[in-house]
């Protein structure tokens, strides 16, 4: 019983903090009156639609557990976000993943052009590091050049863009086990595990916390990341909002494809057990952390 009431209070603690987020993204990319507006229009298409907001949940809750002041957590999570809606804009470009359709509207070089969804995603890309280096994020600099660097880390060569790249040559591949875990820790995992450990930078914590933080983040997003290739297995385009069966039908090995489905499914909930025990020194205040990781690996999209 105790863990149906923790699946509801987690479901309005994200709808909750999908709302605060949202109301900080649309503060922070303000429509200009000026000639680039459309820019920003589509900026906006691109972070505001919708989305389980998860990496801004991860950012709000671990900052509770260091009393890190609300505003400042929902700039992070607002920045987290911004930066994963570039790189989803990028991924569904013709010459990249090739896809029409992004949480069930169509993707933002269809709304507008691919020209403009590059774009985008390039402003969407700055707008996220400029937030982190603003004097609101944090009072001390220090904080926020850590922010600055951990983020650029966790995206860029060697972390998502250069997952991206492995993704990308990959294609028709018949990767191992190893490889895929690697491509996935990097294309997905670093910027989830930035998430969680951002609330921690944000609060100041102890080193000690700081890696036990790490530790759930990461174990977190290898579970979530197996679980989405089950999901791309068995649900379908209407459940998942977007392209259902696409890993498949372009020949990506997945985990799904090395293990089979069960094995995989059983990988992904041992990951997610393991993250939720990373959290246990911090008691009751570390529950929804904990529940989240048991969602990723039981929802439907």
């Amino acid at each position: 019983m105790a863990h149906m009431h923790r699946t509801d209070a987690l479901a309005e603690a994200m709808a909750e903090t999908a709302r605060l987020v949202e109301a900080q993204l649309d503060a922070l990319l303000p429509v200009p009156e000026t000639a680039e507006a459309k820019l920003i229009e589509a900026m906006r298409y691109g972070v505001l639609n919708g989305g389980k907001r998860l990496r801004a949940f991860l950012v709000m809750e671990v900052a509770k557990l260091f009393s890190v002041n609300k505003t400042c957590a929902a700039r992070v999570a607002a920045a987290v976000e911004m930066l994963h809606a570039y790189s989803l804009v990028h991924d569904d470009l013709p010459a990249m993943d090739d896809d029409d359709l992004r949480r069930g509207q169509p993707s933002c070089h269809k709304k507008y052009d691919e020209a403009t969804a590059i774009l985008a995603g390039d402003a969407l890309q700055t707008r996220a590091f400029e937030v982190l280096a603003e004097p609101d994020t944090h009072a001390d600099a220090e904080a926020r050049c850590e922010l600055v660097l951990a983020l650029a880390a966790a995206s860029g060569m060697r972390g998502m863009v250069g997952g991206q790249m492995i993704d990308m040559q990959s294609e028709g591949k018949q990767l191992n086990g190893a490889e895929i875990t690697r491509l996935q820790a990097l294309k997905t995992g670093r910027l989830i595990q930035f998430a969680a450990e951002a609330g921690a930078i944000l609060g100041r914590a102890a080193p000690a916390q700081r890696h036990v933080i790490a530790a759930y983040g990461r174990e977190l997003g290898g579970a979530f990341q197996i679980y989405d290739d089950v999901l791309d297995e068995i649900a379908d385009a209407a459940t998942l909002g977007k392209t259902a069966g696409k890993d498949l039908a372009q020949g990506k090995a997945t985990m799904v494809s090395i293990l089979g489905l069960e094995r995989a499914k059983a990988q992904a909930e041992l990951m997610a057990e393991q993250a939720a025990g990373h959290l246990e020194s911090f008691g009751e205040k570390a529950g929804l952390l904990q529940a989240l990781a048991r969602f990723t690996v039981s929802r439907k999209s």
